[in-house]
């Protein structure tokens, strides 16, 4: 095996498999040997994100349509938890990624990012937390630590992905809202990877921070719809993959640097006369390429795992 080996994308149901119980199964071929996925819960609506709670059984489930349930390692799943945000749940909207605080032990904080509306019939994705309660029943003292501004979404790319690193930063990937060329508007907060603190508040040393008309959040931008981010074991940096306009989906890896464009140029180029929105050149050309592992040939990727116990992966 590859260290490519982390990188394998799933559905929250080949996830699944690593809880005890297993109601169903089902076999499929790959070039790394033959899978095996389990069912083990069944019955939710449009689940699309979860995280394991400490002990790694029970986990935290969000439903798009705006419910966050718990399911215990029976596969049982549970009424919705109260205390959740109201989301915008239309098109791709609603509520999306759900990650815990690194301090979970201590202070049992929850984070979440979802749709919300604006007063336009407009919205764009936020970010917030609050604490699960000791019964696991309800968020408590939710609040609001992040909003995309402007909010252009009418339904479409909301991204988004939530990643702590090890020093305690909270990056969110963001989709450009199907607006491409705000990509490239470094006032806006569209088609961005923002990094702020635990609170909201934005870090000192955020390559933008200072400069005239340009969002302190930004650590970088030239994103689309970003929908799968994750740590890397190895090197603790931040790994992200986005949709292509008719596949050609990319992985990028975001450095620290002071003017960031996040593009696979390879993708963006090859792309543009492909697209039918004929929008593929708002991010090409605008620069030089970042660093970028290569497309994807798949279509439609969510989800990015990392698994560094697997035999042989490693430096």
């Amino acid at each position: 095996m590859t260290r490519a080996t982390w990188l394998t994308t799933v559905t929250a149901a080949a996830l699944l498999p690593l809880l005890a119980q297993a109601a169903s199964e089902q076999q499929f071929p790959s070039e790394q040997g033959q899978l095996t996925v389990n069912t083990v819960a069944d019955g939710l609506r449009n689940p699309w994100a979860l995280a394991f709670l400490p002990g790694g059984k029970d986990m935290l489930v969000t439903e798009r349509p705006g419910n966050l349930r718990l399911v215990n390692a029976e596969g049982k799943v549970g009424p919705p938890i109260s205390g959740v945000p109201k989301v915008w749940a239309e098109g791709q909207g609603g509520l999306l990624d759900v990650v815990l605080s690194p301090a979970f032990g201590k202070d049992r904080t929850v984070y979440l990012s979802y749709a919300e509306a604006g007063d336009d019939g407009k919205a764009g994705t936020a970010v917030g937390r609050g604490q699960l309660s000791e019964d696991r029943a309800r968020l408590e003292n939710f609040t609001v630590i992040f909003r995309q501004q402007p909010k252009l979404s009418v339904g479409n790319h909301f991204g988004s992905r939530l990643v702590f690193d090890r020093e305690g930063y909270l990056f969110i990937a963001l989709g450009e809202n199907n607006q491409r060329p705000t990509a490239q508007d470094l006032d806006k907060l569209q088609g961005k990877i923002v990094r702020i603190l635990p609170d909201g508040e934005v870090p000192k040393d955020n390559p933008f921070v200072g400069q005239a008309n340009v969002r302190p959040e930004i650590w970088s931008f030239g994103h689309r719809n970003q929908q799968g981010a994750a740590l890397n074991p190895w090197t603790d940096t931040l790994w992200t993959h986005e949709h292509g306009p008719r596949g050609g989906d990319e992985i990028n890896i975001p450095p620290r640097q002071k003017l960031r464009l996040a593009d696979c140029y390879p993708r963006h180029q090859l792309l543009a006369a492909a697209d039918s929105g004929g929008q593929g050149q708002a991010c090409a050309g605008h620069g030089r390429p970042a660093p970028c592992l290569g497309e994807v040939p798949w279509h439609q990727r969510h989800g990015v795992l990392r698994q560094p116990d697997i035999q042989g992966l490693g430096p």
